[in-house]
């Protein structure tokens, strides 16, 4: 079968694995989520993803997970406390939430209620409602309370919470990597894929046949490191790598609230920054992050590398500052000060996973109570991500009153042109740019009160 060809299409259809359902193929449902094994520092990690936009080749010499890898002699301790809360009514969207639960309890993090909901924060249930599938994932959460350092796949398997053959996996996949034959790549790949979280809502058919080259586990592109001040991200490194990076979380105190506005957990595994900046759309999350941050990209062709400011990669609506030839290696960035704030706000119809009608970023430096540097970013609003210069020049110097906020209101209103779509009507989006300029101010001033 294509390398190409998604997941989902070949657990249901070539495996004949039908507890996984199909529902939008655009990874907004949670019907067709599955877990992932994976070999990490010699530690089996497993992470939940969306099955109906990751490519087979990235989950080459991986344990996939489907509801149906979950079973035991009547039901599992997930699956009673669903049937328990009457957390399920038609069902078709039952499975995607036993096996992020599942996700979950294998993930090692703690084990609180919040935890376990932020789980199913990709899933959807159009029927039951989700008070009783809430009250589900805090019977999950109470299973994992006494699991204190023990590894998540032993103490399931121990207690009988999911199939006893889980401790055998980390053992299964050393071996399956002896025999490997390396990556799994085409020598005249003329598509490059990262986690193919928009590539397969686009084009789901082309690239199922396509040549292409998965750049998801390339060690190369991964990881997040500081050299000097100044902060490197590989270009496939995932949101949810950025959300549980030590460094970051130094230097951004409120990443968490950030992260959890930019998809959903099982996208968020599997998304790559690079994608993300590539793809291009005037509304991308991490793209409007990082032009706050000044951001610059390193692309190499094979032979030469190349830095281009962020600023400066889009020429136009999905027209970007880069040969065909070029790959992106990496994002890097200046690591902000102790007198520098940084916010990102965004508003969408739905909290988890939708996109933006309107985002927004700002990373301020505050001296003497005037600003001395600010750069602030909007998507939504213009047929590129868009650096809002006229009204940052404005800012620099001033200090931070009603007056100076409403003024850079209308100084930004000037530099947007955003158009009426499915996410809101010009007029809306100009508000909701608006509003977001008022909640950065806000930010800014409640880090000054402390």
């Amino acid at each position: 079968m294509p390398s190409g060809t998604v997941l989902l299409d070949f657990i249901r259809y070539h495996e004949h694995l039908t507890g996984t359902k199909v529902g939008c193929n655009e990874g907004d449902c949670g019907a067709c989520t599955l877990l992932v094994g994976t070999l990490k520092n010699n530690e089996l990690q497993y992470r939940s993803l969306t099955s109906c936009l990751t490519p087979l080749g990235n989950v080459h010499g991986k344990h996939v997970v489907t509801i149906e890898g979950l079973n035991m002699e009547g039901l599992n301790a997930i699956q009673q406390a669903m049937y328990d809360e009457s957390a399920t009514q038609c069902g078709f969207c039952t499975p995607g939430f036993v096996v992020s639960l599942a996700g979950f309890c294998l993930s090692g993090k703690q084990a609180t209620t919040e935890n376990a909901i932020a789980a199913i924060d990709g899933n959807i249930c159009r029927c039951t409602g989700y008070k009783s599938i809430e009250r589900a994932a805090a019977k999950v959460a109470q299973l994992m309370h006494n699991r204190q350092a023990e590894a998540p796949t032993a103490f399931l398997a121990e207690h009988g919470i999911l199939p006893s053959w889980f401790a055998g996996i980390k053992q299964r996949l050393y071996s399956l990597q002896t025999q490997l034959d390396g990556e799994l790549q085409s020598p005249t790949a003329t598509e490059w894929v990262g986690g193919g979280t928009d590539v397969y809502v686009q084009k789901h058919d082309v690239m199922k046949e396509a040549s292409i080259r998965f750049l998801f586990d390339d060690d190369q592109l991964k990881g997040i490191r500081q050299e000097g001040n100044k902060c490197i991200m590989g270009a496939s490194t995932t949101v949810t790598a950025m959300s549980e990076s030590p460094l970051l979380q130094q230097y951004f105190p409120r990443l968490a609230d950030h992260i959890k506005l930019i998809a959903s957990t099982p996208i968020r595994n599997i998304a790559t920054i690079g994608g993300n900046l590539i793809n291009a759309s005037p509304i991308g999350d991490l793209t409007i992050f990082l032009l706050a941050l000044d951001a610059t990209l390193l692309f190499s062709n094979g032979e030469e590398q190349r830095a281009c400011p962020l600023r400066e990669l889009y020429k136009g609506y999905k027209m970007l500052d880069k040969d065909a030839g070029e790959q992106l290696v990496s994002v890097s960035f200046e690591l902000p000060g102790a007198d520098t704030v940084f916010n990102f706000e965004k508003v969408s119809k739905r909290t988890n996973l939708d996109i933006a009608s309107v985002n927004s970023a700002i990373c301020v430096s505050i001296l003497h109570d005037t600003i001395a540097h600010v750069r602030i970013s909007a998507g939504g609003v213009a047929p590129v991500p868009k650096l809002l210069d006229l009204t940052n020049a404005f800012l620099k110097g001033r200090s931070i009153d009603p007056s100076t906020i409403d003024q850079a209101i209308a100084i930004a209103q000037t530099e947007i042109a955003p158009i009426s779509d499915a996410r809101g009507s010009a007029a809306y989006k100009r508000l909701l740019l608006g509003q977001l300029m008022k909640a950065h101010f806000l930010t800014i001033l409640e880090n000054a009160m402390h």
